[in-house]
C-alpha cells in the first residue's frame, strides 16, 4: 500500500514546510555523494581502513538524518495526535519505529 494515498497517514501527518524538505534533500544528497566516494574507493582499490572509516561517517549521517526527523514527528505530528486525542495509536506508531531505527 502506498502511505501517500492512505488517507488515515495524510490526517495525522503534520505537512512539512518548504524550507524542511530542502533541508533534508540537501543532506540526503550530501550522503548520497559520500556514498559515490565510497565507490570510487573501492573502484580504486583503497585501504579498508580508509573505506570503514567513510562508511562510519555515512551512517552517523544517516541516523542524524532519522534522529532529526523523528524530532520533527515527535514535535509536530504526535502533538496534533494528541491534541486530536489519538495520542496513545501516535506513540505505539513511534515506538515501532524507534525500534526498527535503534537496529
Amino acid at each position: 500500500m502506498n502511505h501517500c494515498e492512505d488517507n488515515n497517514v495524510i490526517s495525522k501527518m503534520v505537512p512539512r514546510t518548504e524550507q524542511e524538505i530542502e533541508n533534508i534533500i540537501k543532506r540526503l544528497k550530501r550522503i548520497e555523494g559520500q556514498v559515490r566516494g565510497v565507490q570510487k574507493m573501492v573502484e580504486d582499490n583503497r585501504y579498508c581502513i580508509d573505506i570503514l572509516v567513510q562508511i562510519s561517517a555515512i551512517q552517523a549521517a544517516l541516523k542524524k538524518v532519522g534522529l532529526n526527523l523523528l524530532e520533527r514527528h515527535a514535535n509536530h505530528c504526535m502533538l496534533k495526535a494528541i491534541r486530536e486525542n489519538s495520542g496513545e495509536d501516535s506513540i505505539r506508531e513511534l515506538m515501532e519505529v524507534i525500534k526498527q531505527f535503534s537496529k
